[in-house]
């Protein structure tokens, strides 16, 4: 071999080593950086989520497919972290979601009037309120939504965010392009939006005996104690004896609303004892309510649930009345919601509550007196219990009286 080729050879076989040996090393590298270390844990003490750092970190260097939005993660971990603290009234809420709920604890806001539910298929049913934009347009109670502003609803959607779409801002010309079924015809109809209040106590005397007063609390929002005051002088303006209170399908709302709701009931007194990590209070009645002097029968089923419970079990405890129905939800737990700064929430569980007798409530709910099974064909049985068992006392009471 020639000396120049034999020096050549030697080169690029130095510089072949050089290159494998570069390449070793860099894999070596890369692989300590960005591969998923085992079995150690290298952030026993620090404060923050370094970890979830680090994970991002691989995902944006390696991931094959797009991510999804920056928020979707983000909420997705908050998820996460919550469900490892095994408490299911501890939650994150979306910020759409979050405005709506705020809304209906409210009382009012912007938008068409009307409750929304599901039927048996799935499809969104409307009630409109009455005198509101949606019954103003036309439609009438049992309706289907089928699209919103061009947007079909599908099996899938939330009903959170239908919910959301029809409402909105109160200006000129400002509402929302519906297709709506009702009887068995397809109708397009824009919806103008208006300041609704929605009623949280729907009243009437009895059809079956006018001695009978009936109010039923849908939600405790911050309207419910005027709506049961103005409720309660109506019916005793028309000379009830006796009263329904219907909690069913009731699942809760504010707390202090709900403490005056039952002083209408009960003369003062303890009306529920809330136990936190670090303290005991005790929410007391105001004296002097209407209903205090009559007697009563509370609704319950299995959606009863959080400040309704309280209310029953208050009644209950104190001897004002008792409970028919099926057993409540068991919802005994206090949450604080937080506002987060993109108009998100949390829902964090800070305390307990249990009845004047200090029966708790979490996890097992109240036992009603008198137990029914709902009726198949949809028909009122525990409405029509209830109004034998107050005809029932009447006549004991006119007994005393002779």
């Amino acid at each position: 071999m020639h000396k120049s080729d034999y020096i050549r050879s030697i080169l690029i076989g130095m510089l072949v080593g050089v290159v494998l040996g570069a390449t070793f090393v860099a894999g070596f590298f890369f692989h300590a950086t960005f591969a998923p270390t085992v079995a150690t844990n290298r952030f026993p003490d620090q404060p923050g989520y370094p970890l979830l750092d680090e994970v991002q970190g691989l995902l944006d260097h390696v991931f094959l497919r797009e991510q999804p939005a920056y928020n979707t993660r983000q909420y997705a971990a908050i998820r996460g972290m919550l469900t490892t603290l095994n408490e299911p009234n501890t939650f994150f809420i979306d910020p759409p979601v979050a405005q709506s709920e705020s809304d209906a604890l409210a009382g009012t806001y912007g938008g068409i009037g009307v409750l929304l539910r599901r039927n048996e298929a799935g499809e969104f049913v409307l009630t409109p309120f009455p005198d509101s934009p949606a019954a103003i347009a036309g439609i009438i109670d049992g309706a289907v939504l089928l699209e919103v502003n061009g947007t079909r609803l599908e099996l899938d959607t939330h009903p959170d965010a239908v919910d959301q779409m029809l409402r909105g801002e109160v200006d000129d010309d400002n509402g929302v392009n519906l297709v709506i079924r009702q009887i068995d015809t397809e109708q397009n109809l824009f919806v103008e939006f208006a300041v609704i209040n929605v009623p949280s106590v729907i009243w009437r005397i009895s059809e079956l005996d006018s001695r009978i007063g009936y109010i039923q609390i849908l939600k405790f929002t911050a309207r419910t104690p005027n709506e049961l005051d103005t409720a309660l002088r109506d019916l005793i303006e028309l000379n009830i004896e006796s009263l329904v209170l219907d909690l069913r399908n009731n699942g809760g709302g504010l707390l202090e609303e709900a403490v005056s709701v039952a002083s209408q009931f009960l003369d003062g007194g303890t009306v529920i004892f809330e136990v936190s990590r670090d303290s005991e209070r005790v929410l007391e009645g105001e004296p002097g309510g209407l209903a205090i002097d009559l007697p009563l029968v509370v609704l319950v089923n299995g959606k009863t649930a959080s400040a309704s419970e309280l209310v029953a079990g208050a009644i209950r405890d104190r001897d004002r009345g008792i409970l028919i129905g099926q057993n409540t939800f068991g919802k005994g737990t206090v949450q604080q919601i937080f506002p987060l700064s993109d108009g998100s929430s949390i829902h964090i569980t800070s305390a307990e509550w249990f009845t004047p007798l200090r029966v708790p409530l979490a996890g097992v709910g109240l036992q009603p007196d008198i137990a029914m099974i709902p009726d198949e064909n949809g028909r009122d049985v525990e409405l029509g219990e209830a109004i034998r068992v107050l005809q029932r006392q009447l006549t004991e009471i006119e007994s005393e009286k002779q």
